[in-house]
């Protein structure tokens, strides 16, 4: 069944839809237009929990924009699917490279941010949104250890806390999905059942073509299949029971975007019990909210761009060390 216009006007398709409207928010910095976009009672889920209601949106981006006045994001990858005949889900990944004044300098800070928009009628019912806010820590000179000591995690409600989805690839937690590119998400899902959670990293090189290019958090590349196993070890060695759940996936092939990406929104869970990357340990639950868009061709993956908040992370165990800020932060 086509995409009713309805889902996307007045612009051309979803793609450009997206692209549009961020831009005419975060860009054109018309605050008030989140009104428009979003519904009263939307949700977001980010790496400090979830927020509910559009005037915390509203609050929340304009905080952002005043503490970054000069910054500009761009449209890296937007892959969509529908959701029924009226709405659909997008991955919209988006990298800025700005310069910003810091102890009287100008440093140019790279890095992305994907968020995952469930629009029904032109309108944001459900997000899901990542930054990979370890790159502006690293890039400014600041602690990471001192960002995150001035968060506090808030938690998590709504489909955030309910069971991951059985099958997936028939509907996700953003509603039935068409069954597009099966054999291509099956690949990748059984690529994160196996390596990621299994542990299997040897079978990186079943599914992974030689060349491959890792764009990860900290403004990050990882090349090769030996750099990817390793890059995955760092990043799960603090969880030794680590498991990873995909809760949503889209597909989208445009050749603007180089070909067929599959969007996978996805949580880790696991213990803060192993390598001490994060200070004391504390033996305590953690789940990380992350989107990885990867690009298929001629049946392996070629590239995988992943983006989650280790700040947030870091928030989320320090206040399970009760060592949190009393406030609240800004959760968008």
């Amino acid at each position: 069944m086509p995409l009713d216009p309805v889902a996307y006007l007045p612009y051309n398709d979803p793609d450009d839809f997206i692209r549009e409207v961020t831009d005419r928010i975060w860009v054109g910095r018309d605050v008030a237009y989140i009104v428009d976009n979003y519904e009263p009672d939307s949700i977001v889920h980010t790496g400090l929990g979830t927020l509910v209601g559009r005037d915390g949106v509203i609050e929340g981006s304009t905080m952002r924009m005043g503490s970054t006045p000069q910054h500009i994001g761009q449209a890296e990858d937007v892959v969509w699917e529908e959701r029924g005949s009226d709405a659909f889900l997008s991955s919209h990944l988006v990298f800025s490279a700005d310069e910003h004044l810091v102890g009287g300098q100008n440093i140019r800070i790279r890095k992305r941010t994907v968020a995952n928009c469930l629009y029904r009628r032109g309108r944001m019912v459900e997000e899901w949104v990542v930054r990979d806010e370890l790159a502006d820590c690293l890039q400014r000179g600041v602690d990471p250890d001192d960002a995150a000591r001035a968060l506090r995690f808030q938690g998590y409600t709504g489909s955030m806390t309910e069971e991951p989805p059985k099958n997936v690839l028939r509907a996700g937690v953003s509603g039935t999905r068409p069954d597009d590119f099966r054999p291509e998400c099956e690949m990748v899902l059984e690529f994160i059942d196996e390596v990621w959670t299994q542990r299997r990293l040897h079978r990186v090189n079943d599914f992974m073509v030689r060349d491959l290019f890792l764009h990860t958090i900290g403004d990050r590349t990882v090349i090769r299949p030996e750099r990817y196993q390793s890059d995955l070890l760092a990043m799960v060695g603090a969880f030794p029971d680590a498991r990873f759940a995909v809760r949503d996936v889209q597909t989208n092939y445009s050749e603007r975007y180089a070909g067929l990406r599959v969007a996978v929104l996805w949580t880790m869970q696991g213990t803060y019990r192993g390598t001490p990357a994060f200070g004391q340990l504390t033996d305590s639950p953690v789940t990380v909210l992350g989107v990885s868009q990867f690009l298929i061709q001629q049946g392996r993956i070629v590239r995988e761009f992943r983006v989650y908040d280790e700040i947030s992370l870091r928030a989320q165990i320090n206040s399970a060390r009760g060592d949190g800020p009393p406030a609240e932060a800004n959760i968008y």
